[in-house]
């Protein structure tokens, strides 16, 4: 595995992220509800939660992929559901669990594409740029590879230079590491502490409760739709308050 560069680099600055009364639906079912968090610049929230506790749907509502039926969504302050979506994906990033890589590019085409395509960069520019974020994750080396000749973790780890090289101000990153080999799942870990020591907002929905330990400022517990619990990781792991939360632990830890 290639050597990350976790410590040196490009300084982000992220802005801050507020949900506001956020309740979002799939028809008739509720799906979160009356949901608010805030996200200060530069820090990492980790949400964790039991499968189908809408932790998924919230990240989806914060990047306009799904539209809340109530509530705000505030990016440095300003609604983003005054925005059009396409503007709003500009300023915020989002990693799935699956790649969503072409496959007929190479990994440094993928990560151009947009830059070209959204940003109307010279093919000059968005390779540039391209080029400078496949490093800053550790793979220049494969940058003319495609995604059939990389591993599960090299594929995420181009898609997150995908997503950095628009520039975001937040990251969200939805279970980016569940679909990885476990030997794999480490480094796209280290790489995203890193991105949160350089000064990136990071909004890290996981089920890696070691990663939340260590790089999260703030954890944030959701069940049935709700946050139950939130708050700095010691307290939610060294002394959880609510029933749901320490049953939760006890299972996953």
């Amino acid at each position: 595995m290639s050597a990350l560069p976790i410590t040196d680099g490009h300084r982000y600055s992220g802005s801050s992220l507020e949900l506001r009364g956020v309740s979002m639906a799939y028809g008739d079912i509720e799906v979160l509800r009356d949901v608010s968090l805030e996200v200060a610049p530069g820090t990492t929230t980790c949400i964790i939660g039991p499968s189908g506790s809408g932790k998924s749907t919230l990240l989806r509502g914060v990047n306009r992929l799904h539209e809340p039926s109530s509530g705000d969504v505030l990016l440095a302050g300003e609604s983003v559901l005054t925005q059009k979506p396409d503007a709003v994906r500009r300023r915020i990033g989002l990693v799935f669990q699956h790649f969503n890589l072409f496959p007929d590019h190479t990994a440094l085409e993928n990560v151009a594409l947009a830059l070209r395509n959204v940003k109307r960069m010279s093919k000059a520019a968005a390779t540039r740029t391209a080029m400078e974020r496949l490093t800053e994750v550790g793979l220049a080396e494969r940058a003319d590879h495609r995604p059939r000749d990389l591993s599960g973790g090299q594929q995420q780890r181009v898609a997150i230079a995908r997503a950095l090289a628009m520039d975001p101000e937040v990251m969200l990153f939805d279970e980016a590491t569940s679909a990885l080999d476990p030997e794999l799942v480490k480094g796209v870990l280290t790489l995203m502490a890193g991105l949160a020591r350089r000064g990136m907002t990071m909004l890290v929905v996981t089920h890696e409760m070691g990663f939340a330990r260590k790089v999260a400022d703030q954890v944030v517990f959701m069940d049935e739709g709700r946050v139950v619990e939130h708050g700095a990781p010691g307290d939610l792991f060294d002394r959880p308050r609510s029933p749901r939360l320490q049953r939760f632990l006890s299972e996953v830890l």
